[in-house]
């Protein structure tokens, strides 16, 4: 979209990078300081930064426009699908059901520990955002059972779906960069793990505490409020654990299938063309796999109980007010992001890092790191630094583990510095009911450390690679 933009002039790196200085600052200032809503604050800082950086103004309006549309294209379905599945399952007293469950057996001590390793085996096949979103059901409800503080039992599983998403295929950013690195797929998935676990234990489960100790939240209500009890206490059939299993693994199985047959697609072990291949595949994007999970859930949590089409309707209806905020929040985030892409900064910056004379896996992850903090997309980071690197590290003579070591390290740079440009930035904001600030202080620091530690992990292995 750069390419068809016009600029009526052109700021220098440093001048780009003055700029998004500026715009993160004075947006933060707007938020915690004069406490502005972040939805108009995030609005006007990407309109004072598209005119800043010289975008015409007959552009400006389209550009906030693509990074708004762009972002809630892949954010509202799965929010909004997710989330009423979520409302289905907690009014049903589903969740509750299988959180007594999980207690029984792991324990109460224990029980926050199983919802995190669950989050990891989700995280798997699901991004970030969904995984997320049909975890926060059970997130809840054990919150609500057992007398831990929330965020104890909240950020674990946010930081496994981080983990997955950055370090492991079948998730676009590692994908892309094994693929332009010439790494192994299977490899990766394989060592990935390697990089997954520390991070999400050390950066995540272990951090938790010491960062949240000041900060007390409640239970958010963002799947039901207490003007919505009427409506729960009457659809409410107390459905089996296993049901409630069966729901949250039916859309990943769905999108496990269409990882399965993308690999095959791609190997030529399948024709990808065929007509079957490709509505099979089509029915495990995960938009349509949460769908036909809601359509299912409708079904056997409401009407096959005899639930009346108005009481479950009503249940429906009731969950997608509260997460219209988080919808437009997270929009405007990427627009923001997505209006310092279009300005050139992010491109800017990285090809500055990448001239500079430092090892090549260092270079990974700093240009990785620099692009994530200026445009806040991990995904866009990882994919723009995987390009930038590719020509040096096709040239250089690595084996099988140091490009997956390569991989990685770029992987963790786009992990660091989660913060006001980052749309999964607002997600966890809004679905873990922490101000701004609040969420500068944990999760921002969270994700850097899971970067860091990856890089750390990263530079063993590929020194460790050397010898192979």
């Amino acid at each position: 979209m750069t390419d068809d933009l016009t600029f009526l002039w052109e700021l220098s790196t440093g001048g780009l990078l003055g700029v998004a200085a500026v715009a993160i600052a004075l947006l933060l200032i707007l938020i915690i300081a004069l406490r502005f809503h972040a939805f108009i604050a995030l609005v006007l800082i990407s309109l004072l930064t598209a005119l800043a950086t010289g975008i015409a103004p007959s552009d400006v309006v389209s550009v906030m426009l693509s990074g708004f549309g762009g972002t809630l294209a892949s954010v509202a379905l799965l929010v909004g699908l997710g989330a009423i599945l979520g409302r289905l399952l907690e009014a049903s007293g589903g969740a509750q059901r299988l959180t007594d469950r999980l207690i029984a057996i792991f324990g109460e001590k224990r029980a926050p520990l199983a919802v995190a390793i669950a989050s990891l085996l989700m995280g798997f096949p699901i991004f970030f955002d969904a995984g997320l979103v049909l975890m926060l059901p059970i997130i809840y409800a054990v919150a609500r059972r057992l007398s831990m503080p929330f965020l104890s039992i909240a950020f674990p599983s946010a930081i496994a779906f981080l983990a997955m998403h950055v370090f492991v295929p079948p998730h676009p950013g590692p994908v892309t960069a094994v693929d332009l690195f010439g790494a192994d797929q299977g490899l990766m998935v394989l060592l990935g793990l390697l990089f997954v676990i520390p991070t999400w234990y050390l950066g995540g489960l272990l951090l938790t505490k010491p960062l949240t100790r000041k900060i007390s939240v409640p239970v958010p209500t963002l799947l039901g409020s207490k003007s919505d009890e009427s409506a729960s206490s009457r659809f409410a059939s107390n459905p089996s654990p296993w049901l409630v299993v069966f729901l949250l693994l039916f859309p990943l199985a769905l999108i496990a299938m269409n990882t399965v047959l993308n690999t095959l697609s791609t190997s030529g072990a399948v024709d990808g063309e065929s007509q079957w291949v490709q509505t099979l595949g089509m029915i495990g994007e995960t938009p349509v796999a949460l769908l036909i999970t809601v359509i299912i859930a409708i079904v056997v949590l409401g009407l096959a109980r005899s639930k009346s089409g108005e009481l479950t309707e009503l249940v429906t209806d009731s969950a997608l007010g509260p997460v219209c905020s988080v919808i437009l929040i997270t929009g405007a985030g990427g627009m923001f992001g997505g209006v310092l892409r279009a300005s050139g900064i992010g491109d800017a910056i990285a090809q500055a890092m990448d001239s500079m004379n430092m090892p090549l896996i260092v270079a990974a992850f700093a240009v990785a790191a620099v692009v994530r903090v200026a445009q806040g997309s991990a995904t866009v980071s990882l994919t723009t630094a995987a390009a930038l690197m590719q020509p040096a590290i096709l040239a250089g003579d690595y084996n099988a583990v140091q490009l997956v070591a390569l991989v990685a390290a770029t992987a963790g740079g786009s992990s660091v510095v989660s913060h006001v440009n980052d749309s999964g930035f607002w997600l966890v904001s809004r679905f873990f009911g922490l101000s701004t600030a609040q969420t500068l202080k944990t999760w921002t620091v969270m994700s850097t450390v899971v970067g860091l530690l990856g890089f750390v992990i990263a530079l063993i292995m590929f020194g460790l690679g050397s010898t192979v």
